[in-house]
């Protein structure tokens, strides 16, 4: 597993390639491997997806029609063979106009007789008649509720198993962690090493293994300069960062066996739900991590979004955190 730390891949499509080339590498091939690829299927998402059916080579693919909106065009042997992809090339259909006796024109072909079969696969196209399916803006809608109610069973496994009332975060017991015993990164965007912490407290984490040594001259933080495509080994909330120890205070259900092998956080641009932080019991004076008096020009500040979609019927449930 590798935290890519985004929900779309837009913003970095390289990198993006690069976790897929690494997680795919582990691949034994002893078993049959189903590889379920992203709804991004126009511009440049459609040849990002040529990229990784040239990559990965899949013997079937199954490619799904929407009836009640245009369809792509089938990703057929010859079709991938053909088109370029975001970072490949298709095989070139040059072509030079021969002039006959008769005046007619003859077209050959002039180049690439040579070059590479087209991949060999079998492709199943399914027309599924879902209501509603295709519908612009609904699978954002779906994507966003399912991602938020995942993150909240991941951090169930925080609770006591005993029947009971759900503890809010700060009522759990964190992980001490020191600043040298970890490197520190932010993926989606540069932050000042001053503004670093800020960042960090309060935040969803990947707990990544990455195969460097953890070399600090000074007692931390640790800063890479560069985002490392590496192992995931599960999440967690940096729930505080104590300056004067030069500790973070981490939540995460990762049995400490494998806490053992972590060596690098990586902060992505994933939110913890809302109702997670403002709905926190048992608090006398103002919730952690939540105010209404602060100043909102300071770079990097921001007021906690409403999810109107909440309010739909079909997408109403309660948030017992």
């Amino acid at each position: 597993m590798v935290y890519y730390g985004q929900t779309s891949c837009e913003q970095d499509t390289e990198r993006y390639l690069d976790v897929v080339k690494y997680v795919f590498s582990s691949y034994k091939k002893e078993v049959p491997l189903v590889i379920n690829t992203m709804g991004w299927v126009k511009g440049e998402g459609l040849l990002l997806l040529i990229d990784i059916i040239r990559l990965l080579s899949p013997s079937h693919i199954v490619q799904m029609d929407v009836y009640d909106w245009k369809a792509m065009a089938p990703l057929t042997p010859e079709y991938v063979h053909l088109t370029p992809g975001l970072y490949t090339k298709g095989k070139q259909q040059a072509k030079c106009k021969q002039m006959g006796t008769s005046g007619a024109e003859n077209w050959k072909s002039s180049e690439g007789e040579g070059d590479a079969s087209a991949p060999e696969y079998k492709l199943l196209y399914v027309h599924p008649e879902f209501p509603r399916a295709g519908v612009a803006g609904e699978a954002r809608v779906h994507s966003g509720v399912l991602r938020d109610m995942s993150i909240l069973g991941y951090l169930g496994q925080l609770q006591s198993p005993d029947i009971g009332a759900v503890l809010p975060l700060h009522s759990l017991v964190p992980y001490q962690v020191p600043f040298s015993a970890v490197a520190l990164r932010v993926i989606h965007t540069d932050v000042a090493p001053t503004n670093i912490m800020y960042a960090v407290n309060a935040s969803w984490v990947g707990l990544c293994r990455i195969p460097d040594e953890i070399r600090c001259q000074t007692d931390g933080p640790v800063l890479l300069t560069q985002t490392p495509v590496c192992d995931c080994l599960g999440f967690g909330i940096v729930r505080g960062v104590e300056m004067e120890k030069k500790l973070y205070h981490i939540l995460t259900p990762v049995p400490p066996e494998n806490l053992r092998l972590v060596n690098c956080l990586l902060l992505g641009n994933i939110a913890i739900p809302n109702c997670i932080l403002v709905g926190q019991q048992g608090v006398e004076g103002e919730i952690p991590y939540v105010t209404s008096d602060y100043n909102y020009s300071i770079l990097g500040s921001g007021k906690l979004k409403k999810k109107k979609h909440f309010k739909r019927r079909e997408y109403a449930f309660e948030c017992d955190y």
